[in-house]
């Protein structure tokens, strides 16, 4: 399975991801095994297994009854892929460029905040791994771990003995992603803004569907909200703007750590509705900060909206409807996306995507539907949850294997084969009841 004599008889512009498939399966003969079993709902078990209680409802919640959570999933079983057959896949590429960068595949590590309920070293490790791997990070504004030391961690996985190489790519370049929740104070904001500059980061995602937590039925009767438990707050506790906020209120944070938490991240999802009026600001600030580096927004799922993201002068748009996470019985993320591409908007700007993403033909599929790149979440949280930074590893070594092996056995030699005619696509009727939408 994978003749091991491949990586020195096909070439390759990453390593020979298909072999962690055969390097498991040899592992028994070494008295080893897998470390944990990557099938999506399997996964998620496993990790209910690791977490908290308050760790695996803030995991596992959506908004109101879960139904956009729902649609995410329906939305990908209405699309099937398309083999063909005998195509020499055997130097098949699976590296993409995104904002001039090449990086080893067109999937990366989604934000996601409060990365410390999972394992105690937050998003360290998981900055790590995808420095290591050559896989675009997103940074949460609400992380639980400093700007700094998230860009030292990513920093340190790119230069560790183990980081893989990508051919044609500056490897000594990061790709990582600073996403904003924009807080209400302007000055926080541009503080933020300048140390994510300082840090090296490659571009601002603003995100707008979260001015304010959606309701989660889960979390809200559990009372489940770390930040107001002191925990999380790091990234603001570092901050010079915030640090004279609390000074001003009278807050001493390692006095009152549940007081400096809350006005942390009631800075953040504050429940105060930006407009588009105010983007421009935002974009020009990131621009003169950063000298010029790409400005996306993340939360788009109508045309409307994304013709106005273009209109503004947007690098990029990120197709999100937060997992489900943000408005229940809303429009699955994929459907969105294809109206979007339909409308043109990917002839005008860089289309990204995220939600309900589970595995490598979900990943093609968005691709064949017009996306770009694909954002991945909760998978990889799962993974810290079991494991920290070897379950991190694990999970997204393992997509990286899949994918190219899906790659292979549909006959694909490179991103740019995957087209919306190697999709046959069903009507919009979804009858798929929640159980046998889980996975």
């Amino acid at each position: 399975m994978s003749d091991p004599k491949i990586p020195k008889l096909y070439h390759r512009s990453t390593p020979h991801w298909q072999q962690e498939q055969r390097k498991s399966f040899w592992q028994l003969n070494e008295n080893k095994t897998s470390p944990f079993n990557t099938r999506p709902d399997k996964l998620e078990a496993h990790a209910e297994e690791s977490l908290s209680i308050n760790g695996r409802l803030y995991a596992q919640s959506n908004a109101g009854q879960s139904w956009t959570h729902l649609a995410n999933r329906q939305a990908f079983y209405r699309h099937r892929l398309i083999p063909h057959q005998l195509v020499d896949v055997n130097e098949r590429d699976t590296t993409t460029t995104l904002f001039g960068h090449k990086v080893a595949a067109p999937f990366g590590f989604a934000p996601i905040g409060i990365n410390k309920i999972y394992h105690p070293k937050g998003e360290l490790p998981v900055a790590k791994v995808a420095g290591e791997l050559r896989l675009p990070y997103g940074l949460s504004t609400a992380g639980s771990s400093t700007i700094e030391d998230v860009a030292a961690a990513n920093d340190a996985g790119r230069h560790s003995k183990d980081a893989v190489q990508v051919e044609g790519a500056n490897n000594d370049e990061p790709v990582r992603f600073f996403q904003l929740y924009m807080p209400h104070d302007d000055e926080l904001t541009v503080s933020l803004l300048k140390r994510a500059v300082a840090s090296g980061f490659t571009a601002c995602i603003l995100t707008t569907d979260t001015w304010q937590l959606g309701w989660r039925h889960d979390d809200v009767a559990t009372s489940n909200y770390a930040f107001y438990r002191g925990i999380g707050a790091d990234m603001g506790l570092a901050d010079p703007v915030f640090q004279q906020r609390l000074r001003e209120a009278g807050i001493d944070p390692k006095k009152q750590p549940e007081e400096a938490g809350a006005m942390w991240i009631d800075n953040v999802w504050h429940g105060r509705a930006f407009t588009w009026e105010k983007i421009p600001w935002l974009i020009k600030t990131w621009k003169d900060l950063s000298g010029g580096k790409p400005f996306c927004i993340k939360g788009i799922q109508s045309v409307a909206d994304a013709q106005q993201c273009v209109d503004i002068g947007c690098d990029g748009i990120v197709v999100s409807n937060h997992a489900g996470r943000q408005v229940d019985g809303a429009i699955a993320s994929l459907d969105a996306l294809e109206n979007i591409i339909n409308a043109g908007i990917g002839e005008k700007i860089t289309v990204m995507f995220d939600s309900g993403v589970r595995g490598a033909a979900d990943v093609i599929k968005a691709l064949c539907l017009g996306a770009k790149f694909v954002w991945v979440g909760r998978m990889w949280i799962y993974g810290l949850s079991i494991m920290g930074e070897e379950g991190v590893r694990h999970v997204m070594k393992s997509l990286l294997a899949e994918f190219d092996i899906t790659m292979l056995t549909a006959g694909f030699r490179n991103i740019d084969e995957m087209k919306k005619d190697r999709l046959e696509s069903y009507p919009r009727s979804y009858t798929l009841i929640a159980e046998k939408a889980k996975l």
